[in-house]
């Protein structure tokens, strides 16, 4: 897309003058609706509708809260792993999903939102991240658990990420898959060694899958009937399945997976639908879901003040980065 941004047009100018803003609006909407057409990819400095940036801006900046908030459940146990070789592979985890934070931010920051902003509102409780880090991991297999289940969720969500129609959102999520299918492996290992361990070992793990397989399977979002968001995304090939639909792919991986683990899925409804072509699961508790998103789950004060505090812990940081590129700006003058 060639067509630089059109965002706005002043309210003061001439009719003649409002008519040739009309027009070049036109033909940019044209060319987007094109791009869309041809499943081709929009870059920063093409037009593009404000609703659309808006929907990405949204979309990229809970994704980005959510590797940052998701650092902390796991983060906590790095202390507490059980040899140093865990500690260290943990210790790794938590830091590429500060990396995928950052990557992600970058990303939003192209639509034209600042870090700190979008910082500020995450600290001010104004803008949303994933529901599952509101979510108290209190075992070591639940290390193991995060990994297989909830990163598993992410990798079949972030996937198809890879080819969304916003180039920097795109490429971004490219790197974060591949690290992101390594936790799911570590996740899968943990569990594996737990499940073949002692009796106590297996019945640890089992509880831990126990209590964090529903919450990965509401990751993906709300039913498509109660998901507003969900079908503009898609027209505009920013998603590319339904919420519904990957859940059910996300199931069918799950049943199998588990059998190697010689684990279960708390859930005796688990079955493939032949006449619909896929994997259906018993209902889930959406009530859990709204609540958890509105502030009021397990964890959530806890998971934001805890932010809060490094973000303020953080400043002299931050403070010193600006000093010192300014003092490196005035000596290059």
């Amino acid at each position: 897309m060639a067509m630089q941004n059109v965002q706005s047009v002043p309210a003061e100018l001439s009719p003649e003058a409002l008519e040739s803003a009309a027009q070049l609006v036109a033909e940019a909407q044209a060319d987007f609706d094109r791009v869309m057409a041809e499943d081709s990819r929009v870059e920063p400095r093409d037009w593009m509708p404000e609703a659309y940036r808006k929907t990405l801006l949204r979309q990229i900046s809970q994704h980005a809260h959510s590797e940052i908030i998701g650092m902390q459940p796991e983060a906590n146990w790095i202390s507490r792993a059980p040899s140093l070789k865990r500690k260290a592979i943990l210790m790794a985890k938590v830091q590429d999903e500060a990396g995928h934070g950052l990557y992600l931010y970058s990303a939003a920051e192209t639509l034209g939102q600042t870090r700190d902003k979008m910082m500020a509102d995450l600290i001010a409780g104004k803008a949303r991240y994933s529901s599952i880090f509101n979510y108290p991991a209190l075992t070591w297999a639940d290390m193991g658990a995060i990994g297989w289940l909830v990163d598993g969720a992410a990798i079949c969500n972030q996937v198809p990420l890879c080819r969304a129609s916003y180039g920097p959102y795109g490429r971004a999520m490219v790197r974060v898959c591949k690290e992101e299918s390594f936790h799911q492996r570590q996740g899968f290992e943990i569990l594996l060694e737990l499940a073949n361990g002692t009796p106590e070992q297996k019945a640890m793990a089992q509880d831990a899958v126990d209590r964090w397989y529903a919450p990965s399977l509401m990751m993906f979002g709300p039913p498509d009937d109660d998901s507003p968001n969900s079908k503009q995304s898609m027209a505009w090939n920013i998603k590319r399945f339904s919420n519904d639909e990957l859940r059910s792919r996300f199931v069918g991986m799950m049943v199998e997976q588990v059998k190697v683990l010689g684990l279960t899925l708390p859930d005796d409804q688990i079955r493939f639908n032949e006449d619909a072509k896929k994997w259906e699961h018993s209902p889930l508790d959406w009530n859990e879901f709204q609540e958890v998103l509105a502030g009021r789950g397990p964890c959530n004060a806890q998971r934001l003040e805890r932010r809060r505090q490094a973000h303020d812990d953080g400043a002299w940081v931050r403070e010193a980065a600006s000093a010192y590129a300014a003092k490196q700006k005035e000596q290059a003058a």
